[in-house]
């Protein structure tokens, strides 16, 4: 068997257990959620670099 379908079959068989997921970040100094945002501002999110601190 495919492992892809095996996934998405497993996936619609407990769909009725998930829950939405929301994303925040911060804008100018508010937190707001990441699907209110417009198609341009989501676009930028989504190019956003994260980095990880060296520690001391």
């Amino acid at each position: 068997m495919n492992t892809k379908t095996n996934t998405a079959e497993m996936l619609t068989e407990q769909e009725h257990l998930r829950t939405k997921c929301l994303v925040y970040t911060r804008v100018m100094g508010y937190h707001r959620p990441v699907e209110s945002f417009n198609i341009g501002k989501k676009g930028e999110h989504k190019q956003r670099v994260h980095f990880i601190e060296n520690p001391c």
